[in-house]
C-alpha cells in the first residue's frame, strides 16, 4: 500500500515527524512525502526537518507565499500532478492550511481517499481561512482522526460519524519523545533570560497582524505585560509579522521587547518549558504550552482547543492592551493542570491502526 503525505507548515512538519516515524517503524505502507513549500523560509521550514529527523521530501512544490487563492491553486495543481504520477491508495493531510485544502481537493477529484489528521476542530469566526480549510477538508475525507472527544462531537453535530476516530494528538507524542532533548536552562542563558522569569510570545495570524489596530494593540499589550509584571518578553518575529510592523510604521513599539529570529522546535519547547507563561495567537503553541504545564494567553476571539479555555487553563483575549493585561493576570494565578486532555502519547500508532483498518490493509513486509 502507498500513501502520499502532504505537509507545508510548521505544525504539519511536527505531526509528520511522528506519523512518518511510526509508519517506518511498523512498515505500515510506502510513505511518499510531499512538501508544498508553503513555509519557504529556511528558518520556518528546513530547521524543523533537520531537528525532527524528517527524511528529505520526495517532492517539493515550492509554492511560496501569496494570496490564499494563489497558494491554494499552486498547491492544487502541483499535488494533482504528483497524485497522477504516484497513484497512491490514499492522501494524508494535516491540520488546516491552504496546503491541506489543496491536497484534499486534488485527491477527492481523483477519487483518492483523503485521511485528515487533526479533524473536527471548529472555531469562530467561520470566515477565517483556517476554518474554511478544515471544514471543507473534513467533508472531503473518508477517515478523520481527532485529537479529542470534542473533535468527534463537533463532527457528529455536522452529521459526520463514519470514519471518525479519536486518536489523540501527535504533537503530544512528539513532546514526550523530544523532551529529553529540551535544554531550558541553556536556551534561557543563550537568550539572556532566567527560567520562570520571562514570557514567550508569538504573533502571526493574518487577521491579527494584517490589521494595523490589532497589531498595534498586541504590541502595546506585550509591552504593558513586561512593564507591569517586570517580566521580559521574548518575541521571535514571524516573517509576516516583521513585514507588517514595517508596513504599518510600528517598529518603535518593539523597543524594550526582546526580539529574535524564528525558532526551531527544540528552542521553542525549551523556552516554553522555562517560561512563566505564554502569550500567542498560534494554534499549536497554545497546546504545546499545556503539554509543558504552562498556561497561555490566547490572542484570538476563539480557539480550536476549547478544552483548554473551557476549563480556564488558557485564556482568550482581544488584541488590545487592557485585554492582554487582564488575561495575563489570570494565567499568573495558580491552577491545577488538567490531565490527559489529548490522549496518552500513542496517537501516531493509533492513526496508523485507523488507516489500516479503514483501507482494509495490513502492514507491509520490509524488503530484505
Amino acid at each position: 500500500m502507498k500513501i502520499v503525505s502532504l505537509v507545508g507548515a510548521r505544525p504539519q512538519f511536527i505531526k509528520e515527524a511522528l506519523v512518518g516515524a511510526a509508519v517506518r517503524e511498523h512498515a505500515a505502507w510506502r510513505h511518499v512525502l510531499v512538501h508544498s513549500g508553503q513555509h519557504y523560509d529556511a528558518d520556518m521550514s528546513d530547521v524543523f526537518f533537520q531537528e525532527l529527523d524528517i527524511p528529505k521530501p520526495d517532492y517539493h512544490l515550492g509554492i511560496g507565499s501569496g494570496s490564499h487563492a494563489r497558494m491554494t491553486a499552486a498547491a492544487l495543481t502541483g499535488v494533482e500532478d504528483i497524485l497522477l504520477g504516484e497513484t497512491p491508495d490514499a492522501l494524508l493531510v494535516y491540520g488546516d492550511t491552504n496546503t491541506t485544502l489543496a491536497g484534499a481537493l486534488a485527491a477527492a477529484k481523483l477519487h483518492i481517499p483523503v485521511i485528515h489528521v487533526e479533524a473536527g476542530i471548529r472555531m469562530l469566526p467561520r470566515t477565517m481561512p483556517e476554518e474554511i480549510n478544515r471544514v471543507v477538508t473534513d467533508r472531503l475525507s473518508v477517515l478523520m482522526c481527532c485529537c479529542s472527544e470534542l473533535g468527534r462531537r463537533n463532527l457528529a453535530a455536522e452529521g459526520l460519524t463514519d470514519g471518525v476516530h479519536v486518536t489523540g494528538d501527535v504533537m503530544y507524542d512528539l513532546f514526550l519523545r523530544m523532551r529529553p532533548r529540551f535544554t531550558p536552562e541553556k536556551t534561557c542563558a543563550g537568550n539572556g533570560l532566567k527560567p520562570e522569569s520571562f514570557v514567550l510570545a508569538t504573533l502571526h495570524r493574518d487577521y491579527n497582524v494584517d490589521t494595523p489596530a490589532s497589531l498595534r494593540g498586541m504590541l502595546e499589550g506585550l509591552a504593558a505585560v513586561q512593564e507591569v509584571h517586570a517580566l521580559p518578553i521574548l518575541l521571535p518575529l514571524h516573517p509576516r509579522t516583521r513585514k507588517r510592523i514595517q508596513d504599518f510604521g510600528l517598529a518603535p513599539l518593539l523597543a524594550g521587547l526582546r526580539i529574535c529570529e524564528p525558532l526551531g522546535y527544540l528552542e521553542t519547547m525549551s523556552l516554553t518549558c522555562a517560561s512563566r507563561f505564554i502569550i500567542s495567537d498560534s494554534g499549536g503553541l497554545q497546546k504545546e504550552a499545556y503539554y509543558a504545564g504552562k498556561r497561555c494567553v490566547v490572542m484570538m476571539p476563539d480557539t480550536g482547543w476549547r478544552e483548554l479555555t473551557d476549563c480556564g487553563w488558557n485564556v482568550l483575549c482581544a488584541p488590545q492592551r487592557e485585554s492582554i493585561l487582564a488575561a495575563a493576570d489570570r494565567v499568573m494565578a495558580a491552577m491545577p493542570c488538567p490531565q490527559a486532555v489529548y490522549g496518552d502519547g500513542a496517537a501516531a500508532k493509533k492513526i496508523i491502526d485507523s488507516v489500516l483498518g479503514a483501507l482494509h490493509s495490513t502492514p507491509e513486509t520490509p524488503a530484505p
